[in-house]
């Protein structure tokens, strides 16, 4: 994974009603409280951030877009919304060498559910991926949370099945369905 195709995998985005912007260490002030709503924490596997200044020091290691091994592009998003400047979540992706998105997350604050920001958002990155060539999108979801499998497949995503004890959250085992898109065809 070269570093300007990682740079153009993570390019900014924009929505009817949202700006995405390629998620930075600064983005941490604002997204602090969204990842620690126990609302959201309810379906991340992620340890929570112990503070916002440890998770802008995380976020800020990521700026590079690249695993350390260079096999992977780490993309990730802030998202903003465009009326009135609300910070709404985040989305990334992992995406390997052969242009397949290997893990692809999203977490929205439990304040905007419902609205649609969810499914505007991953559809606008889903979109831009493919643009860009990736092949094939890959995202688990943690059995339960039917709000994202909707998420997903109102934009295509099909479920292939169930991936037992394949996540833990605060230390317990959970099952999650394996949702797969195919990509940009003929690119390999």
């Amino acid at each position: 994974m070269t570093p300007g195709l990682a740079a153009a995998l993570n390019a900014p985005l924009s929505t009817a009603r949202l700006t995405l912007a390629p998620l930075l260490g600064a983005h941490a002030a604002a997204l602090f409280p969204i990842l620690a709503d126990p609302g959201t924490q309810r379906w991340i596997s992620a340890p929570k951030a112990k503070s916002e200044e440890s998770m802008r020091q995380r976020w800020a290691g990521l700026e590079g877009r690249c695993s350390p091994d260079g096999v992977e592009a780490w993309v990730a998003w802030a998202v903003q919304r465009r009326d009135d400047g609300a910070w709404l979540g985040k989305i990334d992706a992992n995406v390997d060498g052969a242009l397949v998105v290997t893990n692809l997350g999203y977490v929205f604050s439990p304040a905007h559910w419902g609205h649609g920001y969810a499914t505007e958002a991953v559809g606008a990155v889903v979109d831009h991926l493919i643009r860009v060539g990736v092949t094939e999108l890959r995202a688990t979801v943690t059995v339960g949370n039917e709000a994202s499998c909707h998420v997903l497949e109102r934009l295509g995503f099909e479920r292939r099945g169930v991936l037992v004890g394949n996540d833990v959250i605060r230390g317990i085992p959970h099952d999650d369905h394996l949702y797969v898109r195919p990509g940009r065809p003929g690119i390999a």
